[in-house]
């Protein structure tokens, strides 16, 4: 389990990182603002990223459920490791729903998100699911 729980904090500081970029206005991998809002959100119409707040607060709850499998546990560790199982799972489950599609429909958002970001976070999901079962 200590593997598991170790490629899931890779795979949560990775786009943490990513997030706290963003948030200082570093556009990386993408250099244009424009391309990386239309890759990385999708949102119809999309022109410009998210303002720093917002992708500060995911870059934090992102290395928040990074050390969670971590952390020795403690009176509310089941709950949250359940919490973040669910909100990973309920995230890459929604990406397959027509609201969802009809939202969040600028490419190459909506192809990545099908074939890469949701597989993605339901992986997320069921490895926080799989921890939390086996009492990590």
């Amino acid at each position: 389990m200590t593997v598991l729980a170790t490629l899931l904090s890779i795979s949560l500081i990775i786009p943490a990182a990513l997030h706290l970029l963003w948030a200082i206005g570093y556009w990386t991998p993408i250099k244009d603002e424009a391309s990386l809002a239309r890759a990385t959100v999708g949102a119809k119409g999309i022109t410009r990223m998210p303002p720093a707040v917002p992708c500060a607060l995911v870059a934090m709850a992102l290395l928040f459920a990074a050390i969670l499998p971590h952390v020795p546990a403690f009176a509310l560790h089941s709950l949250l490791m359940s919490c973040a199982a669910a909100v990973f799972l309920l995230r890459g489950a929604v990406a397959y729903t027509p609201l969802w599609r009809n939202t969040f429909c600028e490419e190459p958002f909506a192809t990545l998100d099908k074939r890469s970001y949701s597989p993605l976070i339901l992986a997320i999901g069921a490895a926080f699911l799989f921890l939390r079962l086996q009492g990590a």
